[in-house]
């Protein structure tokens, strides 16, 4: 491109000098030798202008470039004249050229100074070619130097400040990229988590924002799940928080690499609590994830020894809802359901999925208020054992109770243990206060001889802990009660899956000679399944049998036949819920072997029961 724009200039020039041959009538002491001479010399002012180029701006340099030239083309009509008076006009005018160089464009300080130098030069060889007297040239020479000189050293200055003001700005620009860089970097810091590095709560509600939106605008609905680890405060406490943080970072891992080919959105929502958001519209399609990411967590297999439900490893409950149309819909809404549906998933036994039932009553104030009470419960003093008799009908004895615990609230009012047992259950408080009751039956009843035997009910959480067996024998041990004295009631209602782990450790609790009785049989649906799996030595059969067998016949007909199914299992039966003499009396004509129910005596503290037994010896005393 630089090369035809030299070209281009050579006819230009030719151009110039023909026009001086023809309009110029006093041109007959320049030769034609000496035109093309100057013209040679424009030429190579451009060449070297083309060679500066590369290392110039293009702009500054072209500028240079046309301003030589034109300072040589203004030389030429110049050299047309005889007249040191026309010269001298074109002479002065021409510095004009060397101040635009330096002073007008304020071009480049060494560009400008070859520039300045070549107009110089071109000067010289113009005054060679019109031949005047030597005083004329020393007196346009010097007036040349001295712009040269004086524009030069004026660009000088302009181009230091000039310089100055390219560091300033340049200066700034690195300031304001960094502002930038550093603004992108905090961005990305406030919505990113800092351990797990995805995104973190700030990013998720955006994110929910927008889907929102969208599903204001086109309808189009959207599922949001919420992921929680089970049991992690025991997790962190036992194993430092440097492994709580690597279980959550690998429990992230897994959760993004799980919903990823969906294309969803997940976040870290809280402690140990993740969020998952995604485009879906039937809500059997959301809990099929959810069951999915509790089946993926649980497959990582990462140890967990201090769950209170006994389960060997960390697992998730999730809970998951999906927008639908509903009058008066916020946003605030869909975390709400769920959360519900996570809280139902807690209080089902954890490692599980629920779906948002909007039929379903919320958990409420009251529940968290018992669940926050079972922390402090036993420190002060709110729970406490009642004790309530059960008679061996063959010698009319109370050779057994049954501990039942009861709570107080901190107004003084009572909680059902329908109601706070479960809740224990969900929380995992369970453990605790099972050992708690152990440990006190044992002291106020067994080691004082005031009864031979002890039943105590046991959780399915209590059976599936693994150190479970080894925490009684301790009790015993710390007691000195022997363990044949002590009956575990499994309750054949609650929902217990019959795994090894549990066989494993209540054949463990035999081995301390601990009996187990199966509780409220006939209300439930793995009765028979734990009459095949495992040997009990007394069967209680549900109080609603014998008051259904009081009235009807075939209600009769149907005890008559679950008493014969037990006791042909070798088991001892015993009836509950015995409240009058004609219901004791119908128990008696089946041949069972013990009783319990209001008739025979109500739950009560350890003082009364031990009244009632002294007065009943005296009586017995006195008879004999």
């Amino acid at each position: 491109m630089a090369r035809s724009g030299l070209w281009l200039a050579v006819p230009v020039y030719l151009l110039f000098v023909v026009t001086d041959l023809i309009f110029i009538p006093d041109v007959s002491h320049v030769t034609i030798p000496a035109r093309f001479f100057i013209g040679g010399i424009s030429l190579l002012v451009l060449e070297i202008q083309f060679s500066l180029q590369r290392r110039a701006g293009e702009l500054e340099a072209t500028c240079a470039a046309a301003v030589v030239l034109g300072c040589i083309v203004w030389l030429v009509p110049a050299l047309g004249t005889v007249h040191a008076e026309a010269f001298s006009y074109y002479a002065a005018y021409g510095a004009i050229f060397m101040m635009g160089v330096n002073l007008f464009f304020s071009l480049e300080f060494g560009l400008a100074i070859a520039s300045s130098g070549l107009i110089f030069v071109s000067f010289l060889l113009s005054l060679i070619v019109f031949h005047y007297s030597p005083t004329y040239c020393m007196a346009f020479t010097t007036f040349y130097l001295c712009c040269f000189v004086f524009t030069s050293y004026v660009n000088w200055k302009l181009n230091k400040e000039r310089f100055n003001v390219f560091l300033n700005a340049r200066e700034a620009e690195l300031q304001q990229r960094q502002a930038t860089e550093r603004g992108e970097a905090l961005l990305r810091l406030s919505i990113t988590d800092s351990l797990t590095g995805m995104e973190n709560r700030r990013a998720a509600d955006i994110r929910l924002k927008q889907f929102w939106d969208r599903w204001r605008e086109e309808r189009a609905a959207f599922a949001v799940l919420l992921v929680d680890v089970d049991f992690f405060k025991k997790y962190n406490d036992y194993y430092g928080h440097q492994e709580g943080d690597h279980c959550l970072v690998t429990v992230a891992n897994a959760l993004a690499d799980i919903v990823a080919p969906l294309g969803a959105t997940v976040g870290r929502y809280g402690g140990e609590e993740f969020i998952v958001i995604l485009d879906v519209e039937h809500g059997a399609d959301a809990l099929g994830l959810a069951e999915a990411i509790c089946r993926g967590i649980e497959a990582l297999d990462i140890v967990h020894a201090q769950r209170l439900d006994g389960f060997p490893h960390v697992t998730v409950s999730v809970g998951a809802t999906v927008t639908r149309e509903v009058v008066g819909a916020k946003l605030e809404n869909v975390i709400n359901e769920a959360d519900r549906a996570l809280y139902s998933a807690k209080a089902s036994g954890r490692n599980c999925a629920r779906l948002f039932d909007p039929n379903e009553l919320p958990g409420g104030d009251a529940s968290e208020n018992i669940a926050a009470i079972l922390k402090i419960a036993l420190p002060q003093n709110l729970v406490s054992l009642v004790y309530q008799p059960i008679q061996y009908l063959e010698t009319g004895e109370i050779g057994a109770y049954e501990a039942l615990m009861r709570m107080q609230l901190l107004d003084g009012s009572n909680s059902p243990p329908s109601v706070f047992i479960p809740i224990a259950e969900r929380t995992g408080a369970i453990i605790d206060l099972g050992y708690w009751a152990i440990r006190t039956a044992c002291r106020e009843l067994l080691s004082r001889d005031v009864v031979e035997t002890v039943s105590i009910n046991v959780s399915p959480i209590q059976l599936r802990a693994p150190t479970f067996a080894a925490q009684v024998a301790a009790i015993l041990a710390e007691t000195g009660v022997s363990g044949h004295r002590v009956a575990f009631e499994i309750t054949e209602g609650v929902d217990l899956e019959i795994r090894p782990d549990v066989l494993s450790g209540i054949h463990d609790l035999k081995k301390l000679g601990i009996k187990f009785w199966l509780d409220d049989f006939g209300t439930g649906f793995a009765g028979l399944s734990w009459l095949r799996l495992m040997e009990f030595e007394t069967v209680k059969i549900d109080k609603s049998f014998l008051h259904d067998a009081v009235n009807s016949t075939s209600a009769r007909v149907l005890l008559e036949d679950i008493v014969d199914l037990v006791r042909n299992r070798g088991h001892k039966i015993l009836i509950e819920g015995v409240e009058d003499d004609e219901q004791l009396d119908l128990v008696k004509s089946f041949g069972i072997d013990a009783v319990q129910g209001y008739h025979i005596g109500r739950p009560a503290p350890l003082l009364k029961h031990s009244m009632a037994m002294i007065a009943g010896r005296r009586r017995r005393q006195l008879s004999a």
